[in-house]
């Protein structure tokens, strides 16, 4: 295969959408994957949906991720740079490259000047629409003399440049890499815009440009451009430009099958990032959005390095795929798994540090050192690390651990039919029993469960359930030893005294 070299070029119109960042991560895959180049390019010509600080924020979005450009557009000590051979990489720096090119096109009659006004195209459409034919700019100015043309273009009369379609050109065939053959006849092919009346160009004559100049080999991009590609494919005749060769990846859907969009959930990278999705576990679901590494494997957990060896194109699907919460949830959680004790704590202190009651904890432990502090919420992340979907759950079903009081109904604490006697009796030998561990034996929390355990003896719920409630004023909540182990002799035994005051 000769030089790999393939882009991602976002407009810079808002936060990075998990469909852009798909995009992207068939791109860097590819190209890591036959030592390609990988390149970030901006699509700045619209620019009335410019958005301030969105290239910023896209890069550091990928960088976060962890997909990682070669060449083009980056940010070195917090302003925006260029590297590479082949720049500008930002299309808005490009303007005088494409009104060459576009000129180009008027000279060899592929293109042509249009000065139709909108009230003229406004209503050309409305008689199409009536006439239930497709809408077509119906080359018009096409008939213009070159007198006419020259005079307009003197008196500064607005223009845009239009592709001129040959009808008779027959069908545009091109092999895409994911769909396989794709025809598409010329007839069904607008006389599209190329250059706009405020001298920009649009997405079609800049694409074909900045691919051509950039020689990039391979266009890996959304099936939403599977009807541009023709006319792309035009411009590249036209310009005597050999062809890339295309990949177009399916659409991300709802679960109801529409269009992702944020009216039915988020759509933002960032959003997902917020709410405490692992980077890789996101990136390894995305990776799967329309791909999988081949029949007959049933692996789902990949690493990036894994994802790159395993990538193919050939694999891509042609149908949507739906982006399913649930599945990301489980993806996530078992990421959240594998993740050693000091990683979860680094990763899920922002996430505790925002909740209330885990502010109100830290506010009345000025006992503790920081070390101290660390060492406790560890040790609710051991407790509560495999029962996580999210960072964001972190402290969320056991908020008892960082409680000042607990509130729970006396009854709560009786097992089953037991009497109040029988249950201030475990609640005793509980305490009792916590009371005589040494500090030793609370550092392992298998030793705090095997004390307990052996204490309970046949009767574990008689001894267990009233513990449990004591420790956590809860019905549902981790084992009453690996409450303990968390609280501490002193705070478990605090707790315990509590609820004997209750039953008195």
């Amino acid at each position: 295969m000769s030089e790999i070299r393939v882009r991602f070029a976002p407009s810079p119109t808002g936060q990075l959408h998990v469909g852009s960042l798909r995009t992207a991560l068939y791109n860097y895959l590819f190209a890591k994957k036959y030592d390609g180049t990988f390149i970030l390019r901006i699509e700045d010509t619209d620019q009335n949906r410019l958005v301030p600080g969105a290239v910023e924020s896209l890069i550091r979005m990928l960088d976060t991720i962890g997909i990682h450009h070669d060449e083009g557009v980056f940010i070195e000590n917090g302003v925006l740079a260029q590297k590479g051979g082949y720049g500008p990489y930002a299309q808005s720096e490009r303007l005088p490259t494409y009104r060459e090119y576009a000129q180009k096109l008027i000279a060899s009659e592929k293109a042509y000047y249009c000065f139709c006004s909108v009230s003229r195209l406004a209503a050309l459409r409305e008689e199409q629409n009536k006439n239930k034919l497709a809408p077509k700019y119906d080359k018009y100015c096409l008939g213009l003399s070159h007198e006419e043309i020259e005079e307009r273009l003197a008196e500064n009369e607005p223009y845009v440049i239009r592709l001129n379609v040959d009808e008779n050109h027959g069908d545009i065939v091109f092999d895409d890499l994911v769909r396989g053959e794709v025809t598409i006849h010329a007839r069904d092919i607008d006389d599209q815009v190329l250059m706009k009346s405020d001298g920009f160009p649009t997405y079609h004559l800049a694409v074909v440009v900045d691919d051509y100049l950039m020689h990039i080999s391979h266009v890996i991009r959304g099936e939403e451009w599977i009807s541009s590609t023709p006319k792309h494919i035009l411009l590249h005749e036209a310009l005597e430009f050999p062809l890339p060769k295309f990949a177009h990846i399916p659409l991300l859907l709802n679960p109801d099958k529409s269009k992702l969009s944020k009216r039915q959930g988020d759509v933002a990278v960032e959003d997902y990032l917020s709410k405490g999705y692992l980077k890789e576990a996101l990136v390894n679901f995305v990776a799967l959005l329309g791909w999988n590494p081949g029949a007959g494997s049933t692996q789902e957990i990949f690493t990036l390095d894994e994802l790159v060896e395993k990538f193919d194109l050939s694999s891509v699907h042609k149908a949507g795929a739906v982006f399913d919460l649930k599945k990301l949830d489980w993806m996530n959680t078992e990421y959240i798994k594998k993740l050693a004790l000091d990683d979860l704590y680094e990763r899920g202190l922002p996430f505790l540090s925002e909740k209330e009651f885990f502010k109100e904890w830290v506010g009345r432990q000025n006992m503790l050192s920081e070390e101290e502090k660390m060492a406790f919420v560890k040790r609710v992340l051991k407790i509560e690390q495999d029962r996580l979907t999210k960072l964001s759950d972190i402290g969320e079903n056991n908020p008892f651990f960082f409680a000042s009081d607990i509130a729970y109904e006396k009854t709560l604490l009786n097992w089953k039919q037991n009497t109040v006697i029988q249950t201030k009796e475990a609640l005793e030998s509980a305490q009792e029993t916590l009371s005589s561990l040494t500090d030793a034996d609370w550092e392992y929390k298998e030793v705090v469960e095997k004390i307990l355990m052996d204490k309970a003896g046949d009767k574990k719920g008689d001894f267990l359930w009233p513990l449990r409630v004591a420790l956590t004023g809860a019905q549902h909540s981790p084992s009453p030893f690996d409450v303990a182990w968390v609280l501490g002799k002193e705070e478990s035994l605090e707790r315990l005294k509590s609820a004997l005051q209750k039953l008195s």
